[in-house]
């Protein structure tokens, strides 16, 4: 939608970390899967949660018959031998673990195996990506100045109704007509986010919901089970949604 090709290249030429930042399924993941094709390099991509430790990323001892062997982390695989990785909402993993990306987002560019007592230098084609959504804050959890300012920051948004309605049309092979209603129904659901809908439908949603229609589901049905039972959990925001399926989907 913007110059977010040219900005990646560049950090990527940089060697300069990425945050990737943006609403749910707006295209983050999505994006960095075209870079890393585009760039020509391998694609680590790791999914945080508040469980994930410093040990998942950079990798631990493991005992075999011969007795302990250490294990390379897919974070220390990637700095290792070169490659992209990325981590998906990463603010959700634990805090021993973001202090891990310390080193490798600045200057000196190395990840530090104290298990191992080894410090190991990223590779030149090493990019570390990293994205959240600045509107869902797990937890309580926040992004601290210290970790954004050792990024370049490419902000992501849903495309405008035009371009969105291609890229349903190419995604599921939605007609024209259906396309353009189920993006309009998106566009409702996300003015709705001032008045207690915490993320409105995103693009994601909406290819799910096309794909269920092009499966044989009606579009009411296709659109309930797509995009309105995955929005919320609330009994009145869930009627609220069904009224709008109603009205939209005449």
């Amino acid at each position: 939608m913007g110059d977010e090709v040219a900005g990646f290249e560049a950090a990527a030429k940089a060697s300069l970390p990425v945050l990737l930042s943006g609403p749910t399924g707006c295209g983050k993941t999505r994006l960095v899967e075209h870079m890393a094709w585009r760039l020509k390099r391998p694609l680590v991509t790791i999914s945080c949660h508040e469980d994930l430790s410093s040990g998942d990323l950079a990798g631990r001892w493991l005992l075999n018959v011969a007795g302990t062997e250490w294990q390379d982390g897919p974070l220390t695989l990637a700095a290792r031998h070169g490659g992209i990785c990325y981590l998906d909402e990463f603010i959700e993993a634990r805090s021993d673990a973001l202090v891990l990306l310390h080193p490798l987002g600045d200057t000196r560019r190395y990840l530090p195996l104290d298990r191992r007592g080894e410090k190991v230098q990223a590779h030149p084609d090493f990019l570390l990506v990293v994205s959240y959504n600045p509107g869902y804050k797990g937890l309580g959890k926040d992004l601290k100045p210290s970790m954004r300012q050792r990024f370049t920051g490419l902000k992501l948004s849903y495309p405008p109704a035009f371009l969105e309605s291609q890229v349903l049309q190419k995604e599921a092979s939605a007609s024209a007509s259906l396309a353009d209603s189920l993006v309009a129904f998106a566009q409702r659901t996300r003015r709705l986010q001032d008045h207690g809908l915490e993320e409105g439908a995103s693009t994601r949603l909406l290819v799910n919901a096309a794909k269920l229609i092009q499966s044989g589901l009606s579009t009411k049905s296709a659109v309930l089970q797509a995009v309105v039972e995955p929005l919320s959990d609330e009994p009145e925001l869930i009627e609220a949604l069904k009224a709008l399926v109603s009205a939209s989907f005449a």
